[in-house]
């Protein structure tokens, strides 16, 4: 059974510092665990091979990207080399990281409304639901890429060591992501079209990210709409520590967590205010 936390559903006196984005995920770090768990089991509950789809889905996805990629249109990523599953490689990894990002954010507008008897009924820190979404992409995530590791050995090699600051890379992503999440769950309780908005945004941002090209295939004068999507820096930092065993430039790095931070605790403050609402609401 789920242990719930301190509060009331119309509102606890929380603080509102920028700290707090990282102590209420410490303080209920347990119940997000279940949280997270419990989501994962439920997604393949009934399922004949279990969690073991989270193993298979990414397999046969790249799979397809790599005959559609170095088969059909025998792309290449412009760096000169790489064999014929290069472009492959590069684009699985890209995808995983935008599914990171875009799996809480599209599922962020119905939240809400999806655990209403946490809003009405029970004494429920409801806060704690977008970080219980992005735990969930992150094990998804996670899976894809030992997918990826598995198949970079048979392409690349042993990867450079660079690989290891992937954690680095991504928590800029992650705190962005859940701000977006934290933001979109409020106002998906009071305006229900933000769903099919929300869609076609993340499509557009899916094109509008180096995920299918590199950013250097993008005339410079239209460059600057790649880095308006907080995707872009996280993608390249990517494929530098994966690929190419560059390490990230750490002003740049700095100022994208300062940004993925700022947008994590606007986000959770825009929660906070609201929240008081949600229980008239639904």
């Amino acid at each position: 059974m789920v242990q719930m936390g301190t509060g009331s559903p119309r509102g606890p006196a929380v603080g509102l510092s920028p700290l707090e984005v990282f102590v209420v995920g410490w303080r209920h770090r347990t119940l997000i665990d279940r949280l997270t768990r419990r989501e994962i089991a439920a997604k393949y509950r009934g399922a004949i091979l279990g969690p073991l789809w989270s193993l298979l889905t990414p397999l046969m996805m790249l799979a397809v990207y790599t005959f559609l990629f170095s088969v059909v249109f025998q792309s290449r990523w412009g760096t000169g080399g790489g064999g014929r599953g290069e472009f492959a490689l590069l684009f699985f990894s890209g995808m995983i990281i935008f599914t990171i990002f875009s799996e809480p954010v599209m599922r962020a507008p119905t939240l809400m409304l999806e655990n209403v008897s946490y809003i009405k009924k029970v004494v429920f820190p409801l806060e704690i639901l977008p970080w219980a979404c992005l735990g969930v992409a992150l094990f998804n995530g996670g899976v894809s890429f030992l997918v990826l590791a598995v198949f970079y050995l048979l392409v690349f090699g042993l990867p450079p060591l660079t690989a290891l600051l992937l954690p680095l890379v991504l928590l800029p992503l992650c705190l962005a992501t859940l701000g977006v999440t934290w933001f979109l769950a409020s106002v998906g309780v009071f305006l229900r079209d933000v769903r099919q908005l929300v869609g076609a945004v993340t499509t557009a941002l899916m094109f509008l990210s180096p995920i299918f090209y590199p950013v250097t295939a993008v005339p410079e004068s239209y460059r600057w709409l790649l880095y308006v999507n907080p995707l872009t820096i996280t993608l390249e930092a990517s494929k530098d520590v994966l690929f190419w065993g560059h390490v990230p430039d750490p002003a740049l790095w700095a100022a994208d967590l300062l940004v993925g931070w700022l947008m994590a605790w606007l986000g959770y403050a825009w929660f906070m205010k609201t929240r008081k609402a949600f229980a008239d609401v639904v």
